[in-house]
């Protein structure tokens, strides 16, 4: 049992946990599919409802404005991916940018492509944006750009003041206005040097981090250790250090290190008996193959879904994807 909880009040609870949140959700779910609820019972949908949430399953299909609203959400968007496709790391296979951005908006179809590029920008920092990358460094690079956006959009601002020789005494949050300047200055020339002074980015960023609440930064502890060794830094060796430690992967809970990335046992089992079922020959190939369910995801991942429309579609996901990997092994 986590005794954290008992030292907040209920306000911080519920701020922290998103209940409200999410409590708002299932009521605007309940008044959009009424009829249904009304047969199944308002009860038992809410119940659904939030054991999905807990499970990390309700992110499914939906719009990227309810994928993003909170760090449980992010969290479980990251894991989700992983599991999906994970055999692509397995089978060594190398993806473009644009063929990450394609996967994610599989499974949140209006996905930023923005988002992705940025991540895509960690793994490669100076190489062309169309080389390809392995599944496990876009993964862990993706994980920290997208679990924690906001942060280091402020922390590139803050980089790139300190890069241009402007006092570090007043830490600024970036305006919507500013960022829109972004991927012109951290695309700059200026990236290529040295860096700044590790000792003063530290201590903007730490001044940062007091900003931001509920798990919405790295540990100030990890941003220490990475800068502590070195005189300077530059902004994206910074991130890559982030998406490298392990102390960040345990922390955001959605991954497991590195070396267990591409282990899932169980999940192996199920792909072996699904090759087994494929090989005995058309008749059995054709009762077992996911092909249907997966015209019938495409169908309704064009529209905001339901609860029991996400149940049965986190049912026949798990086959869709087991069938693709099975066929690229």
């Amino acid at each position: 049992m986590n005794t954290d909880r008992f030292t907040l009040t209920v306000d911080e609870y519920l701020a922290e946990k998103n209940v409200l949140f999410y409590l708002e959700d299932a009521v605007n779910q309940l008044l959009e599919h009424k009829e249904e609820y009304i047969h199944f019972g308002i009860v038992r949908n809410f119940a659904e409802y939030f054991s999905s949430v807990k499970s990390g399953n309700h992110i499914l299909f939906r719009e990227f404005g309810y994928v993003k609203a909170t760090p449980h959400n992010r969290a479980s968007f990251i894991h989700i991916f992983w599991r999906c496709f994970r055999q692509l790391g397995k089978n060594g296979d190398l993806l473009a940018m644009v063929d990450y951005s394609s996967l994610l908006q599989l499974l949140c179809p209006d996905f930023p492509v923005e988002i992705v590029q940025k991540a895509a920008r960690i793994v490669l920092m100076d190489d062309a944006m169309d080389c390809p990358m392995s599944f496990t460094d876009f993964l862990y690079a993706f994980q920290i750009q997208f679990y924690f956006e906001e942060f280091l959009e402020s922390v590139s601002m803050i980089y790139q003041d300190l890069l241009s020789g402007k006092s570090p005494n007043t830490v600024i949050v970036p305006t919507s206005a500013s960022l829109e300047q972004l991927p012109q200055l951290i695309t700059d020339k200026t990236e290529a040097q040295e860096g700044v002074d590790s000792s003063l980015f530290c201590t903007c960023m730490e001044v940062l981090c007091e900003r931001y609440k509920y798990n919405s930064h790295p540990s100030t502890c990890v941003i220490k250790e990475i800068l502590q060794h070195t005189q300077r830094m530059s902004f994206y060796v910074f991130l890559m250090a982030l998406a490298k430690h392990e102390s960040i992967t345990q922390d955001i809970g959605s991954l497991p290190n590195k070396t267990a990335l591409l282990i899932d046992p169980g999940m192996d089992q199920e792909l072996d008996k699904l090759i087994a079922q494929i090989s005995v020959g058309p008749a059995s190939n054709s009762s077992s193959s996911g092909g249907p369910g997966q015209k019938e995801l495409a169908r309704r991942a064009s529209s905001r879904k339901s609860l029991h429309q996400r149940k049965r579609i986190e049912i026949e996901s798990d086959g869709s994807n087991e069938e693709t990997d099975s066929s690229e092994n």
